[in-house]
């Protein structure tokens, strides 16, 4: 190959959150097969000052910070017709480095994560293009329209309704889109409206279980005192779905669980949680960490990792992240999506707020069992969701080789 042009919606550092981690393993192996520039925006201050990490990685690179506030944004989109996703994301300066780039360097294939950053890829580029959708978002537009109140819930169809056109048109006109499991896949081509099929796949996600391993980190010193037992969500906590989730879990399961055990404790381990997160806080003794420098302790220390999401799209990092951890997992179907493990064996799922409390207490009651079912999940993690194995078909996706991808 020539040289790739990479485009990602956030900077790939650190990988501490979902999409910054699939980014970033992308990122790496992108950068394996052929000299790599980067142009990618950032949240704030921590996100610029990982700028060091693209020097060092990228043959060149843009960081722009992401400066118009959501309401501005959501008015421009309103103004110009166009989804608030691609408005909020939207920077004069990275086009012009774009643009210099493709007309300046042999860029051979672009890949772009996150659909938000399909606008930058300029309709003239003859290259090939890999879109990594990762989740059909406007889907979950729809799900949030169908659950939230007015206005909000008018806001969300119009997102999901101009996004899944955009969707559709960016799909037409790139080489591969991608999607990270197989149901995420079907769930698109359903909402195909014109012509053929386009070219589009699953790529799924990866976990690094050298890093996570049980035997590399001792239990956080906060869930050593009092006799327990720990259950443990973690994620990012100003989320929706992850909201929904947690508040469901400390206000309808939690009970259950203390009528057995009244010692139970619930941890929500995530950074920036909302005032709603926040207010949980002592409920039906819950502790709200906000940021930890590292999860896997919580997930050391955690009797049950919990997953109870309602809405969810693609594959959850931090049930694969629990799993390496050889933790028991409770989960809701949702949450266990393109996982492709069995349930009673792996993981435990439950789609009810009873149903969950009993398959807790369940686990609880028989130590044994559960500690061979978290064996059981990092058996499975390791032999089948290896980042090696699982970004196997890049090459070949950004080289044109159909059918080896």
């Amino acid at each position: 190959m020539s040289e790739i042009l990479f485009l990602a919606h956030r900077v790939p550092f650190p990988p501490d959150r979902g999409d910054k981690i699939r980014s970033n393993h992308l990122l790496r192996r992108i950068a394996e097969i052929a000299p790599v520039h980067v142009g990618a925006l950032a949240d704030d201050a921590a996100d610029m000052a990982q700028e060091h990490e693209l020097a060092a990685l990228a043959a060149s690179h843009c960081l722009v910070r992401r400066s118009a506030p959501l309401p501005l944004a959501a008015l421009a989109a309103l103004g110009q017709g166009l989804p608030v996703s691609l408005a909020a994301f939207a920077s004069a300066r990275l086009q012009r480095w774009v643009n210099h780039v493709l007309e300046t360097r042999p860029i051979a294939a672009i890949f772009v994560f996150s659909g938000q950053m399909a606008q930058y890829v300029p309709p003239a580029f003859r290259g090939r293009v890999v879109m990594d959708f990762v989740d059909v978002d406007s889907a979950k537009f729809e799900a949030y329209a169908q659950a939230g109140a007015l206005p909000r819930r008018l806001l969300y169809a119009r997102e999901a309704r101009l996004l899944r056109r955009f969707e559709e048109q960016t799909a037409r006109r790139v080489t591969t889109s991608l999607f990270i499991t197989a149901q995420e896949r079907a769930l698109f081509e359903s909402r195909l409206e014109h012509g053929a099929l386009p070219d589009v796949r699953a790529l799924g996600n990866g976990i690094d279980t050298q890093l996570f391993d049980p035997a590399a980190v001792l239990p956080a010193p906060e869930l050593a005192g009092g006799e327990g037992p720990n259950i443990v969500f973690t994620g990012q906590m100003d989320y929706a779905p992850n909201i929904t989730a947690v508040e469901l879990f400390a206000h309808e399961v939690m009970p259950r669980i203390r009528a057995v055990h009244s010692q139970a404790r619930f941890a929500i381990v995530g950074r920036a949680p909302t005032a709603a997160v926040q207010a949980l806080a002592g409920v039906h003794s819950t502790l709200v960490t906000g940021a930890v420098p590292d999860v896997r302790p919580w997930l050391a220390g955690a009797d049950i990792v919990t997953a109870p999401l309602l809405i969810a799209r693609g594959v959850q990092n931090k049930v694969l992240e629990a799993m390496a951890m050889a933790r028991p997992v409770l989960l809701t179907p949702a949450a266990a999506t393109g996982i492709g493990a069995a349930d009673g064996v792996h993981f435990v799922q439950a789609d009810a707020p009873l149903s969950l409390a009993e398959r807790a207490l369940a686990l609880l009651a028989d130590k044994a069992a559960a500690e061979a079912m978290g064996a059981a999940a990092r058996r499975f993690v390791i032999a089948e969701c290896g980042w090696d194995r699982v970004l196997a078909p890049l090459r070949a996706l950004l080289e044109g080789d159909a059918d080896a991808a």
